[in-house]
């Protein structure tokens, strides 16, 4: 029995050794400028400054039938500008109108 502690403890002292031993890589994977799905979504500032946000976050929201309403944003690099698509409001005759140009 001792035989087989000892060897649990030994194989997970190998495995902390070799978790400690690499180094944490948040930089590995890509954020995308814009990120999105039915609920809303997140818009990089950096593209808001070149882009028109507030068209891309309409146009995001109208492939769901939604309309769009801005909810946060972080005015310097490397923040973000979020927003969440909601449903038509009662009265509105038509959908969102998505522009295709």
């Amino acid at each position: 029995m001792r035989i087989i502690a000892a060897a649990g403890l030994l194989a997970s002292l190998v495995v902390l050794g070799i978790m400690a031993s690499q180094s944490a890589r948040a930089d590995i994977l890509p954020v995308p400028p814009f990120k999105g799905n039915d609920t809303g979504g997140i818009i990089a500032y950096s593209m808001a400054t070149q882009t028109d946000a507030r068209q891309v976050a309409a146009d995001h929201c109208a492939r769901y039938g939604k309309v769009v309403k801005f909810l946060a944003v972080q005015a310097y690099e490397g923040g973000y500008i979020s927003f969440a698509c909601r449903w038509v409001p009662y009265g509105a005759a038509d959908r969102p109108i998505r522009t295709l140009y």
